[in-house]
């Protein structure tokens, strides 16, 4: 999304010092908070994904082959993509009663292969939500009475749902792209009006949600957003009161990063679009925020990183811009624990759906999604792209 940002300068030669800080040494684990039962507390410092399998979800399956079909010249390898997970996304009322379908698959493959199988949720319904940016505004708004909507038609259904697989080792991620819009856009009238209602919103996600087989993540934008100092300063001390008032810091396991975004592993784009950021990729960024965290408090967590579309790096000369970019490609595949403070690899971002509508006369238009750098012919956000996945599929960096 389009963010502005307050931009801390520093030296780009002091940034490997500066985010290795520390790295060789864990904290010990910390007792439980007042309010975090032990089973709770125990969860939130196990990786999820180690020896486990991912759940694949047949709807994204079912997707390749039918645009297999239309591109038969690059089936072969687009059925390779078939055997990744990807993200299941809750992004209004209405898709929660996927809860079941999807969950009655994942016990299938658990049973089929006699190993815990992880379904990754994002949970994504926030009262005005992506207070930013218009194409990916949801359904509720803060003065149509959305807290009070978020929580008993949303949280709590979401809620009964995981109580009903208790047998399944459940990931979810809390609400892309809320809290780090408090920490950057709080000059905008729509984040201003959404302040609190997010502190409340996400507080009360972690405390319903917070069940011993569920592993949970809050949204930490990526390197391009929070990577200069300021900007991760103000994000940790916002993540800290949010952990306060939802129990504690135990009652989440980690953080995400890099959902629905480009930024690269490891190259060095940042040095050229923004100069200025310390963090001038997700791995520096990880580690660096990390450290930050750690210096406020919270320690001990893991990290996703979303990989499904940042394969190749120098595709932007603006890290602002988010909406389809084109010449992106299929990054690292899904695995657990590639490496310090990282949980796993992720699809978070189903690749091959769209982040929004190229069309300037369609509704919820953002005109981030008709940039030179955007793909044109895209269709609404969360519906899928055929063209764009082509394009995935054969830049993608490992390549299938």
């Amino acid at each position: 999304m389009v963010h502005q940002r307050v931009l801390a300068v520093l030296s780009v030669s002091l940034a490997f010092s500066a985010c290795g800080a520390g790295l060789g040494k864990r904290a010990a684990a910390p007792e439980a908070a007042p309010g975090v039962d032990r089973a709770r507390a125990d969860a939130s410092r196990r990786n999820p994904f180690l020896g486990a399998n991912f759940f694949i979800n047949p709807e994204f399956v079912e997707n390749i082959e039918a645009t297999a079909k239309a591109y038969p010249s690059d089936a072969e390898a687009m059925r390779k993509v078939e055997k990744y997970p990807t993200g299941l996304w809750l992004d209004n009322i209405a898709h929660v009663a996927n809860i079941p379908k999807w969950f009655d698959e994942a016990r299938k493959q658990q049973r089929a292969s006699g190993k815990p199988t992880v379904p990754v949720v994002i949970v994504y319904d926030m009262p005005n939500r992506d207070c930013a940016a218009k194409s990916s505004a949801g359904e509720l708004k803060v003065s149509e009475n959305g807290a009070a909507r978020y929580r008993t038609e949303f949280i709590d259904v979401i809620a009964a749902h995981f109580k009903n697989y208790s047998d399944l080792p459940i990931v979810a991620i809390i609400e892309p792209d809320s809290l780090p819009n408090l920490a950057t856009n709080m000059n905008l009238p729509t984040c201003v009006e959404a302040h609190d209602v997010y502190m409340e919103s996400v507080a009360y996600a972690i405390q319903k949600l917070g069940l011993p087989n569920v592993s949970l993540y809050l949204d930490a934008a990526h390197a391009g957003w929070l990577g200069w100092d300021g900007n991760r300063e103000r994000a940790a001390k916002i993540f800290k009161k949010v952990l306060k008032m939802a129990g504690g810091v135990d009652t989440i396991r980690g953080f995400a990063t890099n959902t629905s975004n480009y930024t690269h592993l490891y190259n060095r784009d940042g040095m050229f679009m923004e100069p200025t950021d310390p963090c001038f990729n997700e791995l520096i960024y990880v580690k660096k925020l990390a450290v930050m965290l750690s210096d406020h408090g919270i320690r001990d967590k893991g990290f996703i990183v979303d990989t499904g579309r940042n394969g190749k790096g120098g595709i932007r000369k603006v890290w602002g811009h988010w909406c389809n970019i084109k010449g992106a490609g299929l990054g690292e595949r899904p695995r657990a624990a590639p490496g310090p403070f990282i949980d796993a690899y992720f699809w978070s971002k189903t690749p091959g759906e769209s982040d929004g509508t190229s069309d300037p006369k369609a509704p919820r238009f953002d005109a981030e999604c008709a940039s030179n750098e955007s793909a044109q012919g895209a269709p609404q956000a969360g519906e899928w792209f055929p063209a764009y996945f082509v394009e995935l599929v054969r830049n993608a960096t490992p390549p299938l």
